[in-house]
């Protein structure tokens, strides 16, 4: 009897062995420092197996009302002002940025987002790559109009969606203060034509201590969701986009980026490569 029970001993022990080990190798999710950058704080972001059921609990993003005072305006397709048309070839989809926006009823854009961190990430998508001798630049500024960050930007290898975060070397975004960007491509050498571009508004906002709390949790899908509940578009935005990065073949999260981006009706944009900037 005691020969038969040895085999079944050593099958147990060998079963559990690997049971700890696939347990050793299930990815760890880095937990960020709440009001560090998201490039910093998102990173090392690798999606955990339990993605299907935390993206199944989410829902369409959750739009806050328009800011009071001035409309925030702006424009989230490329183009040039009104009246011009810009020197850049025509391409399909256009520069495009991945911002929240909404269309009033005198088809008036308003393009604007909500974020808590102090250096934000914005995310844009390029129909130009590097080879095309074109100037581009991000430019922030303050509510009172004044110049805060200036940055000539790098086009891709290819066209995708690039991201544009802001250093540690400017200004912190303020709390509840709006701030203006935009992103410019001058296609003409000669600037004799007007460049494309889009732009749009900007706010840092403080959360809640309920949902802060709710955010001390370590899973950036969990994060996110949270923040596409309490309408914070570009925290949402910057975990899926570093999450679809670092996992492009994963269909949950193919699925959830289109989701998002259909919620603000940029679909043509989910299908595009993404280039992150790398710390």
């Amino acid at each position: 009897m005691k020969s038969n029970l040895q085999p079944i001993k050593l099958f147990l022990v060998a079963a559990f062995s690997c049971t700890s080990l696939l347990a050793s190798l299930t990815p760890v999710l880095a937990k960020p420092a709440l009001g560090s950058s998201p490039s910093d704080a998102y990173g090392g972001l690798r999606l955990r197996s339990d993605a299907k059921t935390t993206l199944a609990q989410a829902k369409t993003f959750n739009q806050p009302p328009i800011p009071a005072g001035r409309p925030p305006g702006g424009r989230v397709r490329g183009g040039a002002k009104r009246g011009q048309v810009a020197g850049c070839p025509s391409t399909k989809p256009d520069l495009t940025a991945l911002a929240h926006f909404t269309e009033e009823a005198n088809s008036v854009i308003n393009v604007w987002g909500q974020t808590t961190v102090e250096r934000p990430s914005w995310f844009f998508y390029v129909p130009y790559t590097k080879n095309s001798p074109y100037e581009v630049e991000f430019v922030l500024q303050d509510q009172d109009d004044n110049e805060i960050y200036r940055k000539a930007i790098a086009l891709p290898d290819k066209p995708g969606v690039i991201n544009v975060s802001l250093p540690t070397t400017a200004p912190a975004l303020a709390l509840n203060k709006q701030y203006r960007w935009f992103f410019t491509i001058n296609c003409d050498q000669e600037k004799n034509s007007p460049p494309t571009f889009v732009e749009g508004v900007i706010q840092r906002v403080e959360l809640n201590p309920a949902v802060l709390k709710q955010l001390q949790t370590p899973e950036p899908l969990k994060r996110y969701v949270i923040y596409a509940q309490n309408g914070i578009w570009y925290e949402a935005l910057t975990i899926l986009a570093q999450l679809r990065d670092k996992n492009p073949k994963d269909a949950a999260l193919q699925a959830e980026w289109q989701n998002l981006l259909g919620s603000i009706r940029l679909d043509d944009i989910a299908g595009e490569p993404i280039f992150l900037e790398k710390p």
